[in-house]
């Protein structure tokens, strides 16, 4: 079984020893025999996505079609069509008949990401598939069959829906046939070293940069790091460090500079279930724009100092008026000034910058989401991670704003 679930890792360029994920990558390859449902969980970033393709892969379903999809980047409006067709003049805008994955992968496998993030209107039609393979398409009456293998996951606490009422239980248990848990990167520390020198690799080969390395004490750091965005977070923290460091050799203390994380270490956190209320993701939104001026503030009295010490033309001070008292910076600016002095220093052509007078809550919210749209080219998955929220509440928060 070693040399199987080694040629298993290769494949699908898992890295890593841990005892925990050898048992969920051991669970996946003995349950692809099978045709029973599959629950994936863990945190956001663990890599839950390569194990809905190494059951498919080892089934007997490899020769068929496998889908995955998103249920939280799909507009509640649309997800019953998505998944189970429609008929034409179902709704307005359906002028044709559609057939939704459920039918066209037939024979083959669903792998359904964010499944906690389904309506519950969608939930029960879903049960009614894994039950007896049954589903109507929206606007008929004829009942369709299909055989389809579903795979699920979750990077949140479905227990905590279910208490909630925002997921049933009897779907839970159709879904948690066999269930499969991801560990943390954090509770994988051995193999954190490993894939930030898998990642370095890589960077390296694909832009000609000499390859990034760790003295000691940076190695110590990297492993007793919390890593809150998992093997997503320390892939961008390297290619960052590779990209931006002349030196090869990284010590500890370039490192934790960035290794900063104020969302997940320095403010309050809040459970992704949580984030889904509107109380709770005002709140976010504000931790967020709180730690980005603090930043800012940071960075600014850094950029008065060296205006002050001279290291800086006379024509590029900006800041026409300021003092410094018991080493604190005490600007003396104009309420007109205050903004564009903020935006046209170094290095802030991507600050957010909000005028006193807009500093509600709603204002808040509606200016850091139409600033990560613009950051991100209008894409909406990219922008949504960033927040820290999911597509679905970025879909819904658009709308509201009219963004």
């Amino acid at each position: 079984m070693i040399a199987n679930l080694n040629s298993i890792k290769q494949r699908y360029g898992i890295i890593g020893f841990d005892p925990a994920l050898d048992r969920a990558i051991d669970v996946a390859v003995q349950v692809a025999r099978t045709d029973l449902s599959v629950l994936i969980t863990g945190e956001s970033g663990v890599g839950k996505e390569n194990f809905p393709r190494i059951i498919h892969d080892n089934s007997r379903r490899k020769n068929g079609q496998y889908i995955a999809v998103n249920c939280g980047a799909i507009p509640e409006g649309t997800i019953d069509s998505e998944l189970f067709g429609h008929e034409k003049g179902a709704y307005t805008g359906a002028v044709d008949l559609r057939r939704g994955y459920f039918e066209s992968v037939d024979g083959g496998t669903i792998f359904l990401d964010e499944v906690a993030d389904l309506p519950l209107s969608t939930q029960i039609r879903l049960l009614r598939v894994l039950e007896n393979g049954e589903f109507i398409r929206v606007g008929s009456s004829k009942v369709l069959k299909t055989n389809v293998r579903v795979v699920a996951a979750t990077n949140v606490d479905i227990a905590d829906r279910i208490a909630k009422g925002k997921f049933r239980s009897d779907l839970y248990y159709r879904l948690n046939s066999v269930p499969i848990h991801v560990p943390a990167l954090r509770e994988r520390k051995g193999d954190i070293y490993p894939l930030f020198m898998k990642f370095a690799t890589d960077f390296s080969a694909q832009y000609s940069f000499p390859p990034i390395q760790l003295d000691e004490e940076a190695q110590r750091m990297l492993r007793e790091y919390r890593w809150p965005g998992n093997i997503r977070q320390l892939k961008h923290v390297t290619e960052q460090i590779s990209l931006l460091e002349k030196e090869r050799v990284v010590t500890a203390e370039v490192l934790s500079t960035y290794l900063t994380d104020p969302i997940g270490s320095n403010l309050p956190a809040l459970r992704p279930s949580e984030s889904e209320n509107g109380d709770n993701f005002q709140r976010e939104i504000l931790f967020k724009f709180i730690a980005e001026m603090q930043r800012e503030i940071s960075e600014l009295k850094g950029v008065v100092n060296q205006l002050i010490a001279g290291r800086m033309p006379a024509s590029d001070k900006s800041l026409h008026e300021y003092k410094l008292r018991d080493n604190e910076l005490d600007l003396e600016i104009s309420h007109e000034q205050r903004a564009p002095a903020v935006a046209d220093l170094p290095g802030y052509t991507n600050a957010i910058v909000i005028p006193e007078d807009d500093l509600s809550i709603n204002n808040v919210e509606k200016n850091t989401i139409s600033k990560a749209l613009e950051l991100n080219g209008g894409n909406r998955k990219q922008a949504a991670q960033e927040l820290g929220i999911s597509e679905r509440t970025l879909y819904r928060k658009i709308k509201e704003y009219g963004l």
